[in-house]
């Protein structure tokens, strides 16, 4: 007996996978930054740790850096190649544009996202700037 999943269910659950891991992404981008301001505020000093700063810095950079160069990202291209395979329709933008439009129903051109990433992107800069992060001294 084939217990195997049928290949279009498994497309699908991997296509909703691929949807739950971009989501976690851009949770962690945006409320990562609200994270280290309200931290800094409140006195969180684990929001300065030199780890957390730089992945953060480096998540926002990539979105920023594809959106400048036009590449769509490759999880975006991911989750869509595998909701085709699983007899869905693809997405006809990016990621962000289609779920914005989708919760929102607001249609913009690429340029305008990539305008609101970069301002998002100079946004994380200051504030790492304004809120340094802390590097461990060695032996503590």
């Amino acid at each position: 007996m084939n217990t195997a999943l049928p290949a279009p269910l498994l497309a699908a659950w991997l296509a909703d996978a691929v949807l739950l891991a971009h989501l976690g992404i851009v949770v962690f981008n945006v409320g990562g930054l609200v994270l280290i301001v309200a931290g800094n505020r409140l006195g969180w000093r684990w929001v300065n740790q030199w780890w957390f700063r730089v992945a953060h810095l480096a998540a926002i950079a990539v979105v920023v850096m594809q959106a400048w160069l036009g590449i769509t990202c490759p999880l975006t291209t991911l989750e869509s190649w595998l909701r085709g395979l699983a007899g869905g329709a693809p997405y006809a933008a990016g990621f962000i544009q289609h779920w914005v439009q989708r919760l929102l129903y607001y249609d913009a051109p690429a340029w305008v996202f990539a305008g609101a990433y970069t301002l998002f992107g100079l946004l994380v800069v200051a504030v790492w700037w304004r809120y340094p992060p802390e590097r461990r001294k060695p032996g503590s």
